[in-house]
């Protein structure tokens, strides 16, 4: 990790991946915590990632607010948040006012279903890296936890919150007994 980062770099890399992220802001968080930035390696952003996504509420929210309270405190928390929060509700509401006025034109709804691929190609990359985190650290305890969560909720047996409450307790199990 490089230096431990104020409340005014936490805002503005914050900031500049809230501009920048469409549809795949954890793709870009990674790109500027992990890779640009050094803040996190690949496995404090994958353990990070993974407590996000547990708890309740958007996974880029949460992790915005645990990098910042990681290193500025309260401070930090609240700076990346307001940076994470602020610009896209502002820019949301104003092309709110106009996607409602242009939603019937076709090519309006097609550039949408291209903006729907995009970012699905974005969270596949991120998912490939975060599996390369994991199998280098757990190789056959993360597959098949991966695997196994995967195939319940794909399979609709159990929906993502329920498939948390009961595949996590699993995994933290095993994570246990594997570092006795």
């Amino acid at each position: 990790m490089t230096s431990k980062p104020t409340p005014r770099e936490i805002f503005f890399t914050f900031l500049k991946i809230t501009i920048v992220a469409f549809g795949g802001a954890i793709a870009w968080v990674h790109r500027s915590i992990v890779v640009e930035k050094q803040w996190l390696t690949e496995a404090e952003f994958a353990e990070t990632l993974s407590l996000c996504q547990f708890l309740p509420g958007p996974n880029i929210t949460n992790f915005a607010v645990v990098v910042g309270k990681r290193f500025q405190g309260a401070r930090g928390a609240l700076a990346a948040l307001i940076a994470l929060v602020v610009p896209p509700m502002i820019i949301l509401i104003g092309v709110g006012a106009v996607y409602d006025r242009l939603a019937a034109i076709t090519a309006v709804r097609g550039a949408l279903a291209g903006l729907s691929a995009a970012a699905a190609g974005l969270f596949c990359v991120l998912l490939v890296k975060l599996l390369q985190v994991l199998v280098k650290s757990r190789p056959a305890a993360s597959l098949s936890i991966a695997g196994v969560s995967c195939a319940v909720v794909l399979s609709g047996v159990l929906t993502i919150p329920l498939a948390l409450l009961a595949i996590a307790p699993v995994s933290i199990a095993i994570a246990w007994f594997r570092r006795r």
